[in-house]
């Protein structure tokens, strides 16, 4: 049984790392082509590339069949509004983060949006639904979300500080985190597949709409059109998908506190591709936040192992 336990919680960490990786490469690929397009657009365009993605994927996986209750949600014992609110959240995620990264800088802004979603999911686990995570957990969250702070400070920056973008920021993390703990549930519940293509569906049409009230009609080019479909189809579709089938396996939270892995990734991405030059303190943030998420990684697999003693005892 606890091997069982163990190593489901260590695929779940696998499969939520990997997006993150994939998510961490979307920074390089709008510098290497995307330029031109509005910010907005590149996140509302992204969207509505990986909705196809998902209608395309569940068309073909449940194509032939006489029967679908699969897509039924109140089948599978689900709200409608559950759905509602998850697209909300990784509607609105999109609309505040590249705002807010256009008033507080790419640097700051990433920082206080991905940083602050670990925190923001915590506190929503503790308070919302009444499951307060273990003081191991938040160690590890702390020293990560510090590691990230760090890396964004060793850069340097301007010093002006835009408190609209930073607050755009954080609504950017309460929803992703919000997201996340709706889609935690979602995916228990459902498969994955089905709950993505319902909200990106559902959130590219609510992103799309905005996108357009903020920037006018988009300035396509060739350049920007290749990096939002590679977008659309790895860094929203294909991630996402590896995220929601990990969150199987793991809390929602500890979920939130791995996608810190992107911007990880990222940096490393900068110094291979891109050719960034980064001072020592970035590289120490850098190990900080590696630090802190194999002390997450930690208070999972115990949290998981205790689980099934738990049920076992009631």
């Amino acid at each position: 049984m606890k091997s069982s336990v163990f190593s489901a919680s260590t695929l779940g960490v696998a499969l939520v790392s990997l997006a993150g990786v994939l998510w961490g490469s979307s920074g390089t690929a709008q510098h290497l082509g995307a330029a031109g397009l509005s910010p907005f657009w590149v996140g509302a365009a992204q969207l509505g590339v990986a909705s196809v993605f998902l209608l395309g994927w569940l068309w073909w996986s449940v194509r032939g069949r006489s029967q679908l209750p699969v897509l039924r949600p109140r089948a599978a014992g689900l709200r409608w509004s559950w759905f509602v609110w998850a697209s909300v959240g990784i509607g609105g995620y999109s609309v505040f983060f590249y705002e807010g990264l256009r008033l507080a800088g790419v640097g700051v802004g990433t920082a206080v949006a991905i940083g602050s979603s670990p925190i923001w999911a915590g506190l929503l686990q503790a308070l919302v639904l009444r499951a307060p995570l273990s003081a191991l957990w938040w160690l590890g969250t702390l020293v990560s979300v510090a590691g990230g702070a760090a890396m964004v400070a060793g850069k340097g920056g301007g010093s002006s500080i835009s408190w609209h973008g930073l607050l755009l920021c954080l609504l950017a993390g309460l929803s992703y985190a919000g997201y996340a703990l709706i889609n935690k549930r979602l995916v228990s519940h459902m498969a994955p597949k089905v709950v993505n293509c319902y909200v990106f569906t559902g959130a590219a049409l609510l992103a799309a709409p905005v996108a357009w009230l903020q920037a006018g009609a988009p300035q396509w080019s060739l350049s920007a059109l290749l990096v939002v479909v590679y977008l659309g189809l790895v860094v929203s579709g294909v991630a996402h998908l590896l995220f929601s089938i990990g969150l199987r396996h793991i809390s929602g939270p500890t979920g939130v506190t791995l996608s810190l892995v992107e911007p990880m990734a990222a940096f490393l991405l900068a110094v291979w591709i891109v050719g960034e030059r980064q001072p020592l303190a970035a590289w120490l943030g850098l190990l900080a936040v590696l630090a802190g998420l194999m002390v997450v990684v930690a208070a999972e697999v115990r949290s998981a192992r205790q689980r099934p003693v738990a049920q076992a005892m009631a």
